[in-house]
C-alpha cells in the first residue's frame, strides 16, 4: 500500500457560491417587489385623489356660486315639504 505526499502547498478550497437564481425565482421576486410597490403607490395615491376631487368639487361648486351646505339645506327643504 503506497500514498503519494503532496510536495507543495495547499490547495485553498473554493468559496461557496450561492446558487444562480432560476428564472422563475427572478420572476417571483420582480412580481413581489412590484406587488410591494403599487401596494405603496396605492397608500400615496387614494388619499391624494380623494382630496383632490373634494377639492375640485368645492372650486367648481364656488365658481357656480353655491356650496355643500347649500345643496344640502335645499335638499332637505325639498325632503321635509
Amino acid at each position: 500500500m503506497t500514498t503519494e505526499l503532496h510536495q507543495g502547498p495547499l490547495e485553498t478550497t473554493p468559496a461557496i457560491v450561492p446558487a444562480k437564481a432560476s428564472w422563475r425565482e427572478k420572476r417571483r421576486k420582480r412580481r413581489r417587489r412590484r406587488v410591494w410597490f403599487e401596494e405603496v403607490l396605492g397608500w400615496i395615491l387614494v388619499p391624494m385623489i380623494v382630496i383632490g376631487s373634494y377639492w375640485l368639487v368645492e372650486g367648481i361648486l364656488g365658481a357656480v356660486g353655491t356650496s355643500f351646505s347649500a345643496i344640502f339645506a335645499g335638499l332637505s327643504a325639498i325632503a321635509n315639504h
